[in-house]
């Protein structure tokens, strides 16, 4: 709980500086926005087993001819979230996530992959096991994603690290979809940040094993501190990367700051991972703004 109040607290003080450092710069967010969409998409989809690497989603977006060849299937998966993620940044500002919104999303992933499931709710006999977990009765699945969506909306003056770890957990363990649960879940987080004036967050592959575990205590506790530890990191993440290029600071890796100020590399990463320093992931790289 303590936790959680330390990354809310840090992130209200992020998001007034980041709202002040916004202004006459807009143009400059939208960039930094259109260039985090292929690692939006390659780290939800390795979350999901998809082989793509970074480069290889980044080729498939740009229309680029890869070196090896790669199923249809993981194709589509690329371009198709890339839409959705690029839709979400744009839509989540006019109009309320409902389930209409959530159908629409599902329907753009799954587009060209299965197009039998795309866009409609699990149905009568369509049950589905996630490891030891199964999900609810299709017949349950409306009325509890009704009831997520109004204890979101009806929290609003709550943390927002605590809302959006709660709403997480609870839309993967419904398990609406046959497939795309995951990804359109990830989506369903950024959907919700964006429309409150929050920046959107990357939940990253590298960070999987812990992703998980936030399910299993979850399942078990019906607590949500890992997920929100997650949340709360990713936030701090995303604000410390924009407030770098917004407050125009020379950006270098982690390991270059190290050296150049002679101080121990992997104390330096102990204090990124807990973001405890401004350092912020970017293409796997940890870097960090310095003033020039």
């Amino acid at each position: 709980m303590a936790k959680t109040l330390t990354f809310f607290n840090k992130i209200n003080l992020l998001r007034q500086r980041y709202y002040r450092a916004l202004t006459g710069k807009e143009a400059l967010i939208q960039l930094i926005s259109e260039a985090e969409v292929a690692e939006q998409v390659y780290n939800s989809n390795a979350i999901e087993n998809s082989t793509l690497t970074l480069e290889e989603t980044e080729k498939i977006l740009l229309q680029i001819d890869l070196d090896r060849y790669i199923n249809e299937r993981e194709i589509f998966e690329a371009k198709n979230l890339a839409r959705v993620v690029s839709y979400v940044d744009q839509k989540a500002k006019e109009k309320e996530l409902d389930l209409d919104m959530i159908l629409l999303i599902h329907q753009m992933l799954i587009s060209n992959i299965r197009d039998d499931i795309a866009g409609r709710f699990r149905k009568e006999k369509e049950f589905v096991r996630v490891g030891s977990y199964i999900a609810p009765n299709p017949k349950e699945i409306i009325s509890r994603l009704e009831n997520m969506l109004s204890e979101y909306n009806a929290s609003s003056q709550d943390n927002i690290i605590k809302r959006i770890a709660r709403l997480h957990l609870t839309f993967e363990c419904t398990h609406p979809f046959i497939d795309g649960n995951g990804r359109i879940g990830r989506v369903i987080n950024n959907y919700l940040l964006i429309r409150e004036g929050y920046v959107p967050i990357n939940i990253k592959f590298i960070n999987r094993q812990k992703y998980y575990e936030a399910f299993k205590e979850y399942e078990k506790k019906q607590t949500t501190y890992i997920m929100e530890e997650i949340v709360g990191k990713a936030l701090t993440n995303s604000y410390y990367k924009r407030l770098a290029y917004l407050e125009g600071k020379k950006i270098i890796t982690l390991s270059e700051y190290a050296n150049k100020n002679k101080i121990s590399y992997s104390n330096l990463l102990n204090k990124a991972n807990r973001q405890t320093i401004e350092s912020f992931l970017e293409k796997d790289i940890w870097k960090i703004g310095i003033d020039e």
